[in-house]
């Protein structure tokens, strides 16, 4: 008999949701309804609605993790090519969406970063990380002259970051995937040049 992972539940459920409605607007009780757990047993699981949201940060963190793999990881094309396949694949999921879903780390980050402290702290070391893969897939496009060598991997790596985030969210401000298309489109005439 397979064994339920009720607290699984809940953190998937919970990142579903909070993806949706934000984490301000997701309450404890909708989430237990939606797993089908008893409101009692949620502290069971969790000592406060701030321990749940890091749980769904990292939850998705890690799966994130697991898709910057199959792009970044990708030795059978070039290293720019690699991020231009990972962004086109994110056009793709969000025009999929009707550009309403975004990225759960940049929303939370616009959400809470002012106003709590440990979930700033943990958004910003899931931005460091993420910034750390495009700055590795720059110095190995250095190291093939495929990029600039006398470009900063990790200031450009930064760059491409923020205007990436900076673009999902004028697409779901926008509820048109234009503003990522003209991302890309400016990022590879221009940055991402010989």
């Amino acid at each position: 008999m397979e064994r339920k992972d009720t607290k699984a539940e809940i953190i998937a459920k919970g990142t579903e949701m909070i993806s949706l409605y934000g984490y301000n607007a997701t309450g404890i009780d909708a989430v237990l309804k939606q797993v089908h757990v008893p409101k009692g047993s949620f502290y069971h699981y969790f000592a406060s609605k701030e321990e749940f949201g890091l749980a769904v940060i990292d939850h998705f963190a890690e799966r994130y993790e697991l898709r910057l793999d199959i792009f970044f990881n990708d030795t059978g094309v070039t290293p720019l090519n690699r991020i231009r396949n990972y962004m086109e694949k994110g056009l793709a999921r969000l025009t999929k969406n009707q550009c309403t879903k975004g990225c759960l780390i940049g929303n939370l980050g616009q959400e809470l970063a002012d106003h709590n402290e440990r979930f700033r702290a943990r958004l910003d070391e899931i931005f460091l990380s993420w910034n750390n893969r495009f700055a590795a897939c720059l110095r190995e496009a250095q190291e093939i002259g495929e990029f600039a060598k006398e470009q900063d991997a990790d200031v450009i790596a930064g760059f491409i970051l923020s205007g990436w985030e900076g673009s999902i969210l004028r697409a779901k401000v926008k509820r048109s995937p234009q503003p990522i298309q003209d991302y890309i489109d400016t990022i590879f005439s221009t940055v991402l040049k010989k």
